[in-house]
């Protein structure tokens, strides 16, 4: 699935960590800005446990980078917005 650049991302790229898939409805909605930033404060807490959290949205790229940055999100945020994956 494509970053927030349109770069095509695989979970092959996070092999021995453990991953958080964190799905979200649509970049911007009250519950998944709440449920974004829950994760971003617990970051230290996940990086401790070598875990990498990775969003998945189903907006766009554009979408999703305004989303993150306006959020501060310290996590990639992937976009599956043609619904194929």
């Amino acid at each position: 699935m494509p970053d927030t650049d349109k770069n095509p991302r695989s979970l092959h790229e996070f092999l021995g960590k453990k991953v958080v898939l964190a799905f979200f409805v649509g970049a911007f909605t009250s519950t998944c800005t709440k449920e974004a930033c829950e994760f971003r404060d617990s970051m230290s807490r996940l990086t401790d446990l070598n875990a990498q959290v990775v969003g998945v949205a189903v907006t766009d790229p554009f979408s999703n980078k305004a989303f993150s940055e306006k959020n501060r999100l310290p996590f990639p945020v992937l976009g599956d917005y043609r619904r194929e994956s």
